[in-house]
């Protein structure tokens, strides 16, 4: 069987983390970039022997082409989905795109329906359906061990540091540049939870806000940049401390350093601290996104389910209490701890999951497997092996807008069944 060829529209971190994946399974190359930063651009092309005549500095300059590989992954900002991928299926490229599918519905809707129209095979990389701890979750849900499912607790653990490198400093950061932390982080989260359930909610409330990482909690004597802060050494979220740690950890190097700096010396990140945005004080940003928020989510047939995200914890893998009528299942990411109503029989099921729960580690093996399975369904022709198509990924996407609807207005909001 010949290679699946792919297109990388977006080189950044997570475009080339999936690329590298592909490439290592043997069954895929990597044949076209367009990635407008220089430095990144020539490192795709590089690293993965791409022709000059198809490396380029916009995803227009590839779309022109006639098609070149059998599939794109769209991994630019969030903001600037919509385009590429609606041109690309219009020009017959299966689609791999990075969540969210788009900030809006109106863009995320029209990505959709140009699948649709051109039957091209689109995955969006909810990636936390793919791992071995999800697929464990699934099969004791489907053999009934705890009865029929009556609610969820579920607790998205960012990560004190992480939040402050993704969502005041990073590229996460405002709302109006990428969109709301519920849609750019957490849609993994809310999609999961509606793979649970195998069902969308009716009725939807939710409440947040910016807490923090604001100027009215900056202290005393703090100063606009981590390098130049007498305080800086009390601080949980110094810059310098945080990047140094990462310098003196090659693990750490592509993620989180690899956002901040390409070159991995001292006198680089010193020099990125100094002058860009990850070198900022965390009370001195243009961040505005929450850094904590509650959603309810109500379900026709009764059940119920509670997901809260939080940037003041560790970064941890997520934890998940589900409650059924015959029995409960306590989840760790890892393991799961299940007690029966009916024998009080107690039992720990281990996923044996490989990898950690952030980027760099993967996503507990969900990258890696979404990737597989995308490549399958490429080679294929057909999208068996994908856990979800388009249209259940902008069903669940919806969810997510009602809940910030919810919380913007104080409000209960019902959903809109439309198709």
């Amino acid at each position: 069987m010949s290679k699946v060829t792919l297109a990388l529209v977006g080189a950044g971190l997570r475009g080339q983390a999936y690329a590298r994946h592909a490439v290592s399974t043997g069954t895929a190359r990597v044949v076209a970039v367009a990635e407008p930063d220089p430095a990144r651009r020539d490192a795709a092309a590089t690293e993965f022997g791409i022709a000059p005549d198809r490396v380029f500095d916009s995803w227009t300059g590839l779309a022109a082409q006639p098609r070149t590989a059998d599939a794109a992954i769209v991994a630019t900002q969030d903001r600037m989905h919509r385009d590429p991928a609606v041109r690309l299926a219009d020009l017959g490229y299966h689609l791999l795109i990075e969540k969210p599918l788009a900030p809006t519905d109106e863009d995320a809707t029209a990505i959709v329906e140009a699948a649709r129209r051109n039957n091209v095979i689109t995955a969006v990389c909810h990636v936390l359906r793919y791992t071995a701890y999800t697929r464990m979750v699934k099969s004791l849900l489907a053999e009934g061990r705890i009865g029929r499912l009556v609610s969820v607790q579920h607790l998205e653990p960012v990560g004190w540091w992480h939040f402050a490198h993704s969502f005041v400093r990073g590229h996460w950061r405002n709302t109006e540049e990428s969109g709301p932390l519920l849609l750019t982080k957490c849609c993994h989260d809310i999609d999961w939870l509606m793979y649970l359930f195998e069902q969308l909610p009716d009725r939807v409330s939710s409440f947040g806000r910016l807490t923090h990482f604001r100027p009215s909690e900056r202290p005393a004597g703090a100063t606009d940049r981590c390098l130049d802060c007498p305080v800086e050494n009390t601080c949980p979220y110094s810059a310098k401390r945080r990047y140094a740690q990462a310098l003196a950890d090659p693990d750490e190097h592509f993620w989180p350093l690899g956002a901040v700096t390409a070159t991995p010396t001292e006198e680089s990140v010193t020099a990125a601290l100094r002058d860009g945005p990850y070198g900022r004080c965390v009370y001195a940003c243009d961040n505005d996104v929450v850094d904590h928020q509650v959603v309810n989510l109500a379900f026709p047939d009764g059940a119920t389910c509670s997901f809260t995200v939080s940037a003041f914890t560790p970064m941890e893998h997520r934890r998940t209490r589900l409650q059924g009528t015959h029995g409960y299942l306590d989840g760790d990411g890892r393991t799961v701890r299940y007690l029966d109503f009916r024998t009080g029989q107690k039992e720990v099921f281990d996923s044996s999951a490989a990898g950690g729960p952030s980027a760099a580690d993967g996503h507990g093996g969900g990258d890696e497997a979404l990737v597989d399975a995308f490549l399958q369904a490429v080679a294929t022709g057909e999208g068996s092996s994908l856990l979800s198509d388009p249209v259940e990924s902008l069903a669940t996407h919806r969810v997510v807008w009602a809940a910030e609807q919810a919380r913007l207005t104080d409000q209960v909001v019902r959903m809109d069944r439309k198709g």
